[in-house]
């Protein structure tokens, strides 16, 4: 797991010393590559690579990068891992190719020169971000894994592209300009993370997950702007052709055989997760994803498997006493952080400088702290995450399952019983729940936002409304126009449970999920790794009939079939509770101060992004008791971020941070 940046310019239209940059735009990813820094430079042909290492396999120099293919046609630099890579090695020796180091890098380009770039990347199981430069027909190419695992940003800068794992490298590039891109910031605060789809800057784009993006140098100044380049991407890898033709073709067999399968797919993508030089371990949270993971892990491993986790004792939100158990009955080496709301509290202020664009999901702080905690044992350590789209394991699943029969039902009895739900909810204060002697569970069951919304979802006419109920976020809109939360382009998919499950796929997955590990991890030096999300486990979950994710009212019902290989039913049959910190009550009492300053800020920016009257609706309702947690942490985040960027892109040189951190 690396770091990579670069820059191609078109000589005719701009000085090569442009290209001088890269070392500045290399050394702001320091933190995701701590073990080196790697450049490369052809001047004539008006392109530079950089690369931060995080060595995990092949620690020698043969494992360095940018690295040069051995006929001298491409240069790459590549931040991820190829899990299959051993496999592939071994399929290109028997075709007569020779290496030089152990690494997976090398088997990359080796099979891009002998069976071309798509071939070599459907062969290969992996998470990558990746740039390759074709010295012979001075092209760039630059390629995402499937699911979208690995950033890879890219933005036009004059006569310039510039690409980078992270944003902050880009705003080292000295001809960009970061220009808040509206839409972007309002999806934001809708959701609480701005889409894969789209960039909290104007000029700039992610590449699609799946995709290739080529441009010859000779092309760059005729691109266009950001929004068109980004459109001559091409898939190599597509979800929605996945999607579409799992669901046409759907796998026979009875629930053993299914198991069974899973049983077979799930233990290589994790035996294949498990291939490293240095240290690793998994994250347990006691939840079903980690814990079969864990399991996975532990079932192929010849000593105790190092599982990591944080004890967070507050209202209820600590799960800490669930993972020991089953870190107990595996017998993996267990390590527990026991930390304070204080020192949670901490972390609040790095939260916009590691995450770059905004993003609100509360749950990144106990996600960065875990992976702290690891880093201090580990250099690798694997996480469930994946586990809840792949296999339904969210609350708007099961409602999509249970509300699809209640369609049924006349709509003006559904709607009296939205009635219902709705008065409930009025009585369901939070000052007043949290007094209840009730379990956490039940509380969070009775929370007035919970009951809004599925008295919402019952009054829907039909399920193309039902459909987009479910899809929308739930939270009040703090900007001046609503946002759509659908994903464009969708496949037109048979059943709402599969279309919602796309919809979290394509879009939560991407733009949320993943983000925030990549950044919690790589802000540590610490590699994530997902089997869970290994494209084989994907393409095999698509196949699957619904009643094998969501039965009996339950998700992830093969999963837990799976688990109870290896756990007894006790561990694993109990309410989700996801990874979450008590953002509501710390507004209202320790961040209160944090939290009105802020709001304070927006309030005297006046720029029209946020709709501070709105905004201060929302504090008065929160204040009163009222659950406004979820819009008031996105707009405080977003306005923490505005902070963060107004800062001038630190002028550090590599050998200066590398002495920093020595």
């Amino acid at each position: 797991m690396c770091g990579i940046a670069g820059i191609l310019i078109s000589p005719a239209q701009m000085d090569p010393k442009s290209l001088e940059a890269i070392e500045l735009m290399t050394a702001s990813l320091r933190h995701r590559g701590p073990d080196g820094q790697g450049l490369w430079v052809d001047r004539d042909a008006g392109i530079a690579f950089g690369h931060r290492r995080l060595a995990i396999v092949d620690l020698s120099s043969a494992g360095q990068q940018p690295m040069l293919s051995a006929s001298g046609r491409y240069v790459i630099t590549f931040n991820g891992e190829i899990y299959n890579f051993r496999d592939l090695r071994r399929e290109l020796e028997s075709a007569g190719r020779q290496f030089r180091g152990t690494g997976d890098t090398e088997v990359l380009l080796c099979a891009i020169e002998t069976w071309g770039l798509e071939p070599a990347l459907r062969r290969s199981a992996g998470m990558f971000a990746f740039a390759l430069w074709d010295l012979k027909t001075k092209t760039l190419h630059l390629a995402r894994d499937r699911i979208g695992k690995k950033p890879l940003y890219v933005a036009l800068a004059g006569h310039a592209l510039v690409f980078a794992s992270e944003l902050k490298a880009i705003r080292c590039f000295p001809h960009f300009s970061p220009e808040l891109d509206l839409g972007a910031a309002e999806a934001m605060l809708s959701k609480g993370w701005v889409p894969d789809q789209a960039c909290i800057w104007r000029n700039a784009f992610k590449l699609p997950p799946g995709s290739v993006l080529s441009i010859r140098s000779a092309d760059l100044a005729q691109a266009g702007s950001a929004a068109s380049l980004s459109q001559r991407a091409e898939h190599w890898w597509s979800l929605a052709e996945i999607a579409t033709k799992g669901r046409e073709d759907p796998i026979a067999g009875g629930d053993d055989d299914l198991t069974n399968e899973l049983d077979e797919l799930l233990r290589l993508a994790v035996r294949e997760r498990m291939i490293a030089d240095v240290p690793l371990g998994s994250f347990l949270s006691g939840g079903i994803d980690s814990s079969t993971v864990a399991a996975l892990m532990q079932a192929q491993s010849r000593s105790p498997v190092r599982t990591f986790t944080i004890a967070f004792a507050e209202g209820g939100f600590d799960e800490s006493g669930y993972a020991a158990e089953v870190a107990k009955h595996l017998g993996t080496d267990h390590t527990e952080l026991h930390l304070s709301p204080g020192a949670a509290r901490q972390v609040i202020p790095e939260l916009p400088r590691i995450w770059d664009e905004p993003f609100a999901d509360e749950s990144q702080i106990p996600t960065l702290l875990v992976a702290r905690l690891a880093r201090q044992h580990v250099t690798v350590a694997l996480s469930g995450d994946g586990g809840d789209e792949c296999f339904a394991g969210y609350g708007r699943h099961f409602m999509a399952d249970r509300l699809k029969r209640q369609q049924s039902l006349p709509l003006a009895v559904r709607r009296t019983l939205a009635t219902g739900l709705d008065l409930l909810a009025r009585a369901a204060r939070e000052d007043v729940l949290d007094r209840l002697p009730l379990a956490a569970n039940v509380r969070h069951m009775l929370r007035s936002d919970r009951l809004n919304r599925f008295a919402g979802l019952l009054s829907a006419r039909h399920e193309d409304e039902l459909y987009q109920r479910l899809v929308t976020s739930p939270t009040a809109s703090l900007t001046r126009r609503d946002q759509s939360s659908s994903i464009a382009g969708a496949p037109m998919l048979d059943g709402l449970l599969s279309r919602v499950l796309y919809d979290d796929m394509a879009g939560y997955l991407p733009g949320d999920i993943l983000v925030k590990l990549d950044r919690a991890t790589m802000a540590n030096g610490l590699e994530g790794r997902s089997p869970l999300l290994d494209h084989r486990v994907v393409e095999f979950a698509w196949r699957l009939p619904s009643d094998a994710k969501v039965r009996n009212g339950r998700g992830k019902w093969i999963l837990r079939n799976l688990l109870r290989r290896y756990l007894p039913d006790r561990l694993i049959n109990r309410p989700k509770q996801g990874f979450d910190v008590p953002i509501a009550a710390w507004l209202r009492g320790p961040l209160h101060s944090w939290a009105t300053d802020l709001l304070a800020d927006i309030r005297h920016d006046g720029d029209g992004v946020l709709d501070s009257a709105k905004v201060d609706g929302c504090w008065r309702d929160h204040m009163r008791g009222q659950d406004r947690s979820r819009e008031l942490w996105s707009a405080l985040m977003f306005q923490a971020w505005r902070h963060e960027t107004r800062r001038a892109p630190a002028a550090t040189s590599s050998r200066e941070l590398d002495m920093a951190g020595a």
